[in-house]
């Protein structure tokens, strides 16, 4: 009987020429590869659909919040000028009336004072911005922006805004007129830290900044016969406020 015998050498080659032909298997090989792939993949396309749909999102916002049209209102007020002497006196056998249109959103309004009639006064827009705390006002004749903290003791805010001009738009209403005197200080060369709406609204025209004349120093307030002066009737409250407006 002959007995026939494999060397460990060999069958050590043998084992060894399987385990490289497993290894190079393409199946065998590429499904970790490819398993990675695709969840790599995977997670790339949530993210992309993830982004889009928050761009999507921010977009509306922006649309509805700039563009899409307010709330506008128009009103009207006749007043007594009570500051040219006693009620009865120096005063006009009718009142003078002011009328303007206002578009109001949840932080933001925007009044439109036309030219006035019999009576010196410029056409305006202006802007109160309740978020930044800034009033600006464009003179129409000037083509100029005045810009000046919010005067939050007298701007109604915009809730009350609308409820005022509600009852305007239902009727006349008598009140008085208040003088409220700005001087300008100094030139605004760069209006972007002002915001969207008065960069918006003051884009391409001269824009400065003011302050009251009851804030001045005493030596600025005995110059007024020397300056340069316009004012502008409107209001935004229960009276009419008219604005004078100094270039020194």
């Amino acid at each position: 009987m002959v007995k026939i015998a494999f060397s460990s050498a060999l069958a050590h080659k043998a084992l060894g020429k399987e385990a490289t032909a497993a290894v190079k298997d393409p199946e065998l090989a590429s499904a970790p590869t490819g398993y990675e792939r695709s969840t790599g993949r995977c997670l790339l396309t949530l993210l992309g659909i993830a982004f889009i749909l928050s761009g999507l999102i921010v977009g509306g916002a922006c649309l509805y919040r700039y563009f899409i049209p307010k709330r506008v209102y128009h009103g009207a007020m006749q007043f007594n000028d009570l500051s040219a002497g006693a009620e009865g006196e120096n005063q006009p056998y009718y009142l003078p009336q002011v009328e303007e249109e206002v578009e109001i959103s949840d932080n933001m309004a925007v009044i439109s004072v036309p030219p006035p009639r019999f009576r010196p006064g410029d056409p305006a827009y202006i802007l109160h911005d309740f978020n930044r705390k800034l009033t600006a006002y464009l003179d129409l004749t000037l083509r100029t922006c005045f810009v000046i903290p919010l005067n939050t003791s007298v701007v109604l805010p915009p809730q009350d805004l609308v409820d005022l001009f509600s009852q305007l738009m239902s009727g006349s209403y008598r009140s008085y007129l208040v003088h409220e005197d700005l001087v300008v200080t100094e030139r605004i060369d760069d209006i972007k830290p002002l915001g969207f709406y008065i960069r918006r609204l003051c884009d391409g025209k001269e824009t400065y900044r003011m302050q009251r004349r009851s804030n001045l120093p005493d030596g600025r307030i005995q110059k007024r016969a020397a300056e340069d002066c316009f004012t502008i009737q409107h209001f935004e409250n229960m009276f009419v406020t008219e604005t004078r407006i100094c270039k020194a």
